[in-house]
């Protein structure tokens, strides 16, 4: 999960080297894995071609996605689809941004929290998040992928623990200039881009913006409530601005 409206290339001022980050990128390597043995990935021969790729894609979103017409069943299996979910990924667009910005926010947002710390942080404000829009679409059949929950809890606490680390962003409509701003500028304008999508989006397929919303809540409420004060001025290695790929209902 994150919008549109800086799909552009975008980056963040300085790098951190030699980062010790291994939560971070083996979440990466769990879900770029998933996606290539998954029928998601279009590769695998066994899944088959055409239509028969279609029904594989189908079944298996419905298997490991969050139903939330099916979540609050007196099922085990259903509950733990929150959890599942957010190591499937609907398209490759979805999975590489989702991983993009994991990698840029995820490693600095690790380091502060320590690795344990930092894993249950991920996974339960990204089932939190999913579990959120279950409940306020009760009755979709809609199945929902995507790490972009999670993802959004941590920019959410990578804004209170790092708010002016300086996010430099190439934006189409300034005809792709570098403009330069703190992340208190930045990820703040994200989210009000979600809150606006999440009134517009129509019933059907498509981004689950509240699941931003809740994961970035989540995450921000967390880091303020955990760590207190946030840290001074921090260099972050270069990276897009915050717009992860949203969960995906396909």
């Amino acid at each position: 999960m994150i919008s549109k409206w800086s799909a552009s290339i975008a980056r963040a001022s300085g790098s951190i080297r030699g980062s010790s980050a291994p939560v971070t990128y083996s979440l990466i390597a769990l879900c770029c894995t998933v996606f290539l043995a998954g029928p998601a990935s279009g590769i695998g021969p066994a899944y088959g071609s055409g239509d028969d790729l279609l029904a594989a894609q189908r079944a298996y979103f419905r298997h490991w996605g969050v139903i939330p017409a099916d979540l609050f069943e007196a099922s085990p299996g259903a509950a733990l689809t929150p959890v599942t979910a957010l190591f499937v990924h609907g398209t490759w667009v979805h999975l590489l941004g989702n991983m993009l910005f994991l990698y840029v926010f995820g490693a600095m947002t690790e380091e502060r929290m320590g690795r344990v710390q930092f894993t249950l942080f991920y996974v339960g404000c990204g089932y939190l998040a999913l579990l959120g829009y279950a409940v306020a679409n009760a009755d979709s059949e809609q199945s929902l992928v995507g790490a972009s929950g999670a993802i959004s809890a941590v920019l959410g606490a990578f804004l209170y623990l790092f708010p002016r680390a300086r996010v430099t962003s190439l934006l189409p409509f300034l005809f792709f200039l570098p403009v330069r701003f703190p992340a208190w500028v930045v990820l703040p304008f994200w989210a009000a881009l979600q809150w606006l999508a999440a009134g517009r989006a129509p019933e059907g397929p498509g981004v689950a913006y509240l699941a931003h919303l809740v994961g970035f809540g989540l995450g921000f409420c967390y880091a303020s409530v955990r760590y207190g004060r946030p840290t001074g001025p921090t260099r972050v290695r270069k990276a897009p601005a915050p717009a992860p790929e949203g969960e995906n209902q396909p």
